[in-house]
């Protein structure tokens, strides 16, 4: 139902923000309410963003993405995006502990989403995950443990090469497989020694 005094555009925005949180755990985009309320551009969003915002409608801050929230909207946590993971062949990092220097963005999210573990963010490169419905530019949400079980979608420090991957694993014998969710890519073995894990993904949030 529209509020009073608010417009049938604003109050559009209004319910497709809360049904998106809603949804997907995390608020949406300045694009994302574009196209959801079929609106003819980012400037017509900022526009209406800025007088729900000056109405106490709603509350965002410039510096966090995803931050437009409802002030009746449940509780929120702060997750830090720490930079990017390879999701095809391994990709070349400083080393294994630049991800926890400082980060690059923050992202604010329900508390649900994150299953109350204490986690942090990784936008992925490439497609190695596509099958996993991971797409290039998509976030991981990873759980920071050092060890996983089979089957487990994990970030795994290769240590002689010193590159960092996106793959699931498994203990094939002696060996460790990395597996890719791409029927055209091949895994990756290597020797239990070679493999340090940096984390464990819980969630994914999806750009598209």
């Amino acid at each position: 139902m529209r509020r009073p005094g608010i417009s049938i555009t604003r109050q559009k925005i209004i319910d497709f923000i809360r049904e998106f949180y809603d949804d997907r755990g995390y608020s949406p985009t300045v694009r994302d309410i574009q196209k959801g309320c079929e609106l003819s551009s980012t400037a017509v969003v900022q526009h209406h963003l800025k007088v729900l915002e000056s109405e106490h409608q709603i509350e965002r801050d410039s510096k966090v993405f995803r931050s437009i929230q409802l002030p009746d909207r449940k509780s929120t946590i702060r997750v830090p995006l720490l930079g990017i993971i390879s999701a095809g062949a391994p990709i070349p990092v400083f080393n294994s502990e630049s991800w926890h220097n400082e980060a690059i963005d923050t992202l604010e999210l329900s508390a649900e989403i994150t299953q109350g573990k204490e986690v942090f963010a990784l936008r992925v490169s490439g497609l190695s995950m596509i099958d996993a419905l991971i797409d290039d530019g998509d976030i991981v949400l990873m759980e920071p443990v050092q060890q996983a079980d089979n089957g487990d979608m994990v970030a795994a420090w290769l240590v002689r090469e010193e590159e960092i991957t996106l793959k699931r694993f498994y203990v094939k014998g002696t060996r460790i497989k990395l597996q890719p969710a791409n029927s055209q890519m091949k895994p990756i073995y290597t020797d239990p020694a070679n493999v340090e894990i940096q984390g464990r993904v819980v969630a994914v949030i999806r750009t598209i």
